[in-house]
């Protein structure tokens, strides 16, 4: 039976593909414009309301969301639809082969990264206003249910295949209160999606843009919005499974964790009588302090010569590919070491502050928002001691770089070195801040 306090559900997709060549973001030293598209970007939106509660997750098929881009739409929401912006999530699903949307401290020194370009950021957020607007305007009476799918199937641990890691996949699925049709679904993949490497010039969403195209011919119809966010996924990547780094590859990754998703449905039960909650806290991370420029261009001469070293010996492609990527952070340091010296690293640092937490409950499942790359470990921290809770990262904004673990700190790994934020004080702070929202539970 269906009342006024019935649960009601919105969704909508809007296209924010770029319309011309755009630098495609995520690989140092290359002069990457996109030549083509493979798959389009999409900003999805779900809206959810019961009574007086009201949700909106709006996910993004780019690198990074700019902290101000994601404070202004969530700002135009909330003034069109009456939404709290504090109840508004706005996230990138980290392709690495879309256009580039933030300027990076640490990239500042190569030539070949230009700065990002306004008129695709206007773009992106009409875009994210348009969704959001759409998927609450589009409310009806609807029906939840949620499955964890399994999403080893397209990465692992990016130094350590077999390292922590987190397979869960919760897939949230959202069809009308009467009836069996499907009107959305949301996922969360702690996964790196970058198949796609910098030979290719192809704007894609990748593996997740593969995921949902699949499924949506599969299963719930082209005309189902799927909202897509990624979960922590610092140190995880599809090195270690995939077979080449091509579209066709990011095709099979992504239709393999499609036909999971649709086995795990295959158990799904719904409701309409959850309930919907939200609180959110913000804290200011700790700006890193880094070693003088002198120690960083050591450091980079030894990465330099450990990845001479393997090649000489031809190690396995994987390794090889982890200490490219070690010397790219390497090279970033010293940049960062230089602007840590002349005051620019702490400007950046504070663009980047406070640093917002999110926590959305819906009946007995909790999402949590985390902005920022952050490493598997701290999102486990949050599983093992509340079930059913799944953090999403880069969520309203970014970090400039990685929040890492101590034991990456010792290594000098890639992640660890392009950071401007100290780790893993700042993951233990998110962790810490998230913790204690959960503990307190909805608040009147």
């Amino acid at each position: 039976m269906i009342t006024e306090n019935s649960l009601q559900a919105g969704t909508a997709c809007v296209d924010v593909t770029p319309t011309d060549s755009q630098f495609l973001f995520g690989y140092p030293h290359v002069r990457r414009y996109s030549t083509g598209v493979h798959d389009p970007l999409l900003a999805s939106a779900l809206y959810l309301c019961r009574g007086e509660e009201q949700l909106l997750f709006i996910g993004n098929d780019v690198i990074f969301i700019p902290k101000q881009s994601a404070a202004r739409a969530r700002r135009r929401i909330a003034e069109a639809t009456g939404i709290p912006a504090t109840s508004i999530m706005v996230t990138a699903t980290h392709t690495h082969s879309g256009p580039s949307t933030v300027k990076y401290l640490s990239n500042e020194a190569d030539p070949t990264v230009p700065d990002p370009d306004q008129r695709y950021l206007e773009r992106l957020e009409e875009g994210i206003v348009r969704a959001g607007k759409e998927a609450f305007e589009r409310a009806a009476p609807a029906a939840i249910g949620l499955v964890e799918a399994d999403g080893s199937c397209v990465g692992t641990n990016r130094r350590d295949p077999a390292g922590p890691a987190d397979p869960r996949v919760p897939v949230l699925v959202v069809k009308q209160a009467e009836a069996d049709r499907l009107i959305g679904l949301m996922m969360v993949c702690s996964m790196h999606p970058t198949v796609l490497h910098e030979d290719s010039t192809l704007v894609s969403a990748d593996f997740p843009g593969a995921t949902r195209r699949c499924l949506q011919r599969s299963m719930v119809g082209e005309d189902c919005p799927i909202v897509l966010h990624t979960g922590p996924c610092g140190n995880q990547s599809p090195r270690h499974v995939t077979r080449e780094n091509t579209p066709a590859e990011a095709d099979r990754l992504g239709e393999a964790l499609a036909r999971d998703v649709v086995a795990a449905m295959a158990h799904i039960s719904y409701r309409s009588d959850v309930a919907l909650a939200s609180s959110g806290a913000e804290v200011t991370l700790p700006t890193r302090r880094l070693p003088s420029v002198e120690e960083s261009r050591i450091n980079l001469k030894c990465a330099r010569a450990r990845l001479e070293q393997l090649r000489g010996v031809q190690a396995p492609a994987a390794e090889i590919r982890t200490a490219e990527v070690d010397c790219f952070g390497a090279e970033e340091a010293v940049v960062l070491a230089e602007a840590a010296a002349d005051g620019r690293l702490e400007r950046y640092a504070q663009s980047c502050m406070p640093a917002e937490i999110q926590v959305f409950q819906v009946g007995p499942w909790t999402f949590v928002g985390w902005p920022g790359e952050i490493f598997i470990e701290f999102g486990l921290r949050i599983a093992e001691r509340f079930e059913n809770t799944y953090v999403i990262s880069l969520a309203n904004g970014e970090l400039q770089g990685y929040l890492v673990t101590e034991e990456a700190v010792r290594q000098g790994a890639y992640e660890a070195n392009n950071a401007l934020f100290a780790s893993p004080a700042s993951g233990d702070l998110l962790v810490e801040k998230t913790l204690e929202l959960l503990r307190k539970g909805p608040q009147p």
